[in-house]
Order: structure tokens, then sequence, then C-alpha cells
């Protein structure tokens, strides 16, 4: 039995945060509070998640009825991840398929995902229009400052509140946090939702006779199209390298800076429908992807930073959710195994120990495959050699061996306070 109520407060109401909560929710002696600077958590954003076999596991172990959660966000199963090669005289030749295990990947649309986790946490432990000032460590715990004047004092603070939040540098450091600021990765991208027949129409309807994320290869860009959101809509992205990083990180993009990017891809119907639909937006802004090529800790005292305020990724290896929700999974271990508030420090050293080298390893290898498949190369046995090798350890991980893992590391921390 709990000695005492463990209150939490979660900085963050994107996924990483809204899922910790719904694990969190589920543990009797946890109190654990949102709080979320937007006034509406869910919102109408495009983007879009592509779940595979891994990810759905690890969300599985968080929310048990994970799947009839997907299948209420709209989700789409896909076949495989096919990546083709966009240009010269390959153009079209599959390079390898990516081909899916049970559960198949699930693509949906963030907001739609984020409306269904929703339903499994308390509404009263949601707090929109909460701007994070400042945090502070003291005797009782942490105590949480908000831009509207209100105030929180509680055991533990953990930051989901993304690559540019606040907690981060409450982790590292006034004097460390500026040298492991999130940094360009080298890319840029643009992604639009558009109706499922108009970009059948565009893209070519052979390239939709299977539900199948497509990624064309070659000259510097790359071409993605899935579908989502109960087959009515297709995700369309051009991702292409860059140079520098705009300050505001976005690119304005026009048709003829398109047309000048994809100009060896001449000759590939893909990529003048791809231009004709990312450019029938109302902004077409290209944002530049940026990382956390290294971090130090996740963890200070009673204060830790989950999903992309800790290990914030660039988009290749498609990982960047599943990473966040592995977070979850661990955390909510973690706490199902403390029964007080003076072991929440333990809990935090242990999530660092265990998640750290794999999550850093997703940020790392997930450029590498960014700089593969916009290489300027062109030759499919060159990239398929190459790619292959970067996806296997993703799904080559036992996850109750991973929280088993923490758990008796947060043991052996515990037990050495003791001894000391």
């Amino acid at each position: 039995m709990a000695e005492s109520t463990i209150r939490i407060a979660i900085i963050g109401g994107g996924l990483a945060g809204m899922t910790l909560a719904a694990g969190l929710t589920k543990i009797p002696h946890v109190d654990a509070q949102v709080y979320e600077a937007a006034r509406d958590i869910a919102g109408n954003h495009g983007g879009s998640y592509t779940f595979n076999s891994t990810t759905q596991r690890s969300f599985e172990r968080v929310i048990p009825s994970v799947q009839e959660l997907l299948r209420r966000a709209g989700a789409v199963p896909n076949k495989s991840s096919r990546f083709i090669s966009g240009l010269g005289p390959d153009m079209g030749t599959v390079i390898f398929d990516n081909w899916t295990t049970e559960p198949a990947p699930a693509c949906l649309r963030r907001s739609r995902l984020l409306s269904e986790i929703i339903t499994q946490i308390p509404e009263e432990t949601i707090h929109t229009g909460k701007k994070l000032v400042t945090i502070s460590s003291n005797g009782d715990g942490v105590e949480a400052n908000f831009e509207d004047g209100t105030k929180g004092q509680f055991d533990a603070v953990i930051g989901a509140d993304g690559i540019f939040g606040n907690v981060r540098k409450y982790v590292l450091g006034d004097t460390v946090a500026d040298k492991y600021a999130a940094k360009p990765s080298g890319f840029w991208d643009i992604r639009v939702l558009q109706p499922y027949e108009k970009a059948k129409a565009l893209l070519g309807e052979e390239n939709f006779e299977l539900d199948r994320q497509y990624v064309w290869i070659g000259g510097g860009s790359c071409i993605l199209h899935d579908v989502l959101e109960d087959r009515t809509l297709v995700q369309c992205m051009i991702c292409s390298v860059e140079a520098e990083s705009p300050k505001d990180r976005r690119h304005h993009l026009t048709r003829e800076y398109l047309m000048e990017i994809l100009s060896d891809w001449a000759g590939n119907p893909v990529a003048k429908g791809m231009i004709d639909l990312i450019l029938d937006c109302k902004r077409p802004y290209g944002y530049s992807q940026w990382e956390h090529r290294e971090t130090p800790t996740y963890s200070n005292g009673r204060i830790c930073i989950i999903g992309d305020a800790a290990h914030a990724t660039s988009s290749f290896h498609g990982f960047g959710a599943g990473t966040s929700i592995e977070d979850a999974m661990v955390l909510k271990a973690l706490f199902n195994n403390i029964s007080s508030p003076n072991e929440i420090e333990a809990a935090f050293k242990a999530f660092d120990s265990v998640r750290r080298e794999r999550s850093q390893r997703v940020v790392n290898s997930s450029r590498e495959i960014g700089e593969i498949c916009l290489g300027r190369h062109s030759e499919p046995d060159k990239f398929r050699r190459a790619l292959a090798p970067k996806l296997a350890f993703i799904d080559a991980i036992d996850y109750e061996e991973h929280e088993k893992e923490a758990i008796n590391k947060m043991r052996e921390i515990l037990k050495s306070q003791l001894s000391n």
C-alpha cells in the first residue's frame, strides 16, 4: 500500500504527456495533473502518426484498450512501407518493401488520436491555457508557476512540453542547457492532408491499390504519401535537404522552388502530382526538422523530461512518437512500483538510465537514414544495402524486460541510498 497519494504535474498535453497521464490515471496512489499552454489540446493539427507493431505493443502496455482506441481514431492499417526510386533510369523501381508484422502499422491523424486519448483521462485533471513560467524544487517537492498567476505544489514535475519547452532547462541547468539545445538536423519537410480521391487522381491509381506507405527517394529529396482517417484522407509530404535553417524555421514554398528541388525527377508523374497537392493549402510552409543530438540526463531530482523535450528527432525512422510512448510505458511501470514521494528521485534516475541510450540511438539513426534517403544516389541496390540494417533495432526489444530493467535499477538506487 502507498504511504500517501503521489501528486504529479505533467507539463504538456501532446502525445507524450497525454499518454503518460492515461497510464498514471490507472494507478490508484498517483494523482496526475496535466497542464497545457494551448486552449485546445487536440486542436485541428494536420499532422499524422504511423504506429508500427512495436509502437502498438508499448502503447498497449500503457492503455490496454489501445486497439479499440486506434479504431475509433480512424487508423488505417498499412500493408508495408515501400521505398521506390524516384528518378533516373531506375525510376519506379521498388527498392524494398518493409513488410508489416501483426498488428499492422496504423496510420492516423494526430488530432483524432489525442481526442481519443483524452477520453481515458478524468476531465478535471486536464488544465488548458496554462503556460509554465517557472518551476523550483523545495523541501516539499516542486512548485510550478503559470503565466496566468496560478501555482501548484507537486511531489514531482514531468516535462512533456516539446522540443523548445521550458522544463528541459530546469533538468539540465542554466549553465549547460544552451550547450545541449535543439539543433537543425539538416532537413525540412512539408506535410498536408488531401481528400483520398483527389490524391489518387493526381498520384496515380496504381499507387493506391493497397494501403501502404510509399516513400519515393533520390536526388536530395523524398516524397511520401499514406492513407489515414478511415481512408478519407491522404498525407502528402515532400522532404529535402537544408543547408541552413531560417530563424523562424519556416521555408515559404513556391511552385518554382519545388520544381527546382525536384528537377531531377522530370518525367515522374508522382512528383508533379505531389507539387500540386502540396501547394493546394492556405500556408505552403516547409518546416525545419530539429533534434536533440545529445542530452546528458533526463532527470534532476524530482523533475524529469520525456518525449520531444528529452529526445526530439528527425522524422526518418518514423519512431519519434513510438519513443515517446515507450517513455510513458516505463514511467507507468516505475510509478506502479513506488509507494512514497521519497522514491520519486530514484525512479527518475532509473528512467534516465534505461531510456536515454535507446532514445538517443533513435535520434542519431534517424538522421543517418535521412542522409541516405536524401543522398544524391539513385542506385536501388545501394539504397537497399544502406537502409535495411538501420531498421532492425527498433523492433528488437522485449518490453517486459525493459520495464523490469528500470524497476530493478530503481531498487538498486533505493538500496544504495539506505546503505548510505
